[in-house]
């Protein structure tokens, strides 16, 4: 299993947090926003942790892109990228996005790692907006283009967590509905994915539960895991000011996942489910 913490250089505290939870914790891997206000001390914090593999979050929706917003019309409005994801959702799908915009933009970003000295492990996106297929295939040109072959596979297992957890907490269930339909996509993931010759885990495991992760949860998602290779995504940090000030919906959450994240009994449980921790290096060892 890969356990990659999004969201690294979105704050300081964002930084500092999953520095920690790899170097005390179970974390792995992690993915760098080009476009995050701490970009730099992440670059100067991933060279102190070179065990970290590191990734580019691409950012498409929330926050300001890395080009200039005049040549990226279909995707900005007011110098920022067009906020919320029901109508990002809804443009996507009805194909009111620029696919090259979308190819130019994402190259910027993985580029904007890369001329920093990142080695870019692989390519995800923030708020999984990749799961459209109109988004994914203009990014995995963007990605191969850089060198990149490896990227995070948004789908879940059919059932992330037994039943009873999902019944005694209505607003997870209702977020393992919404990421039901949108497994429909699923499969034209696998089909772009195996086409253009990428690496992907067989699926990703911790969205459902994102924002109400606790030890619960985290134990039962472990004692869950079917065959195969897996990502657990997790959003560790520091609820500080810098992060009240940010735009996002978790913040006092990624403090209970950052503690979560650094339990000796996190590490025991794997262990004792005979789970493997690897990052995106060994899943994809000539990384760019």
């Amino acid at each position: 299993m890969i356990v990659n913490a999004d969201d690294f250089g979105f704050t300081s505290g964002v930084n500092r947090a999953i520095v920690e939870a790899h170097s005390r914790g179970v974390v792995t891997s992690s993915t760098l926003m080009a476009n995050g206000s701490a970009f730099a001390e992440a670059v100067q914090l991933a060279r102190t942790v070179p065990k970290l593999s590191v990734g580019c979050h691409v950012v498409l929706t929330d926050g300001v892109p890395v080009l200039d917003t005049a040549q990226l019309p279909s995707l900005t409005a007011n110098s920022h990228f067009r906020d919320g994801m029901r109508s990002f959702a809804a443009r996507a799908i009805t194909g009111r996005m620029d696919a090259n915009e979308i190819t130019v933009e994402t190259t910027a970003q993985i580029r904007k790692l890369q001329s920093a000295g990142i080695a870019v492990s692989h390519v995800d996106t923030h708020k999984h907006t990749h799961l459209f297929p109109k988004i994914l295939h203009p990014l995995l040109s963007a990605a191969a283009a850089c060198g990149v072959r490896a990227v995070r596979n948004p789908f879940g297992p059919h059932l992330p967590l037994q039943s009873s957890h999902l019944l005694t907490r209505p607003g997870l269930w209702r977020r393992y509905a919404e990421l039901r339909v949108l497994g429909r996509f699923a499969a034209k993931f696998r089909e772009a994915v195996d086409r253009e010759g990428f690496t992907t885990p067989d699926g990703t495991l911790g969205i459902v539960v994102t924002g109400a992760l606790d030890e619960t949860l985290f134990y039962a998602i472990a004692r869950s895991i079917p065959e195969g290779t897996w990502e657990f995504v997790c959003h560790p940090g520091y609820n500080d000011a810098d992060l009240q000030a940010g735009k996002t919906r978790l913040r006092q959450s990624r403090e209970i996942e950052l503690r979560v994240l650094t339990l000796p009994a996190a590490r025991e449980v794997l262990a004792q489910q005979g789970i493997e921790l690897i990052s995106y290096r060994e899943l994809m060892p000539n990384a760019a």
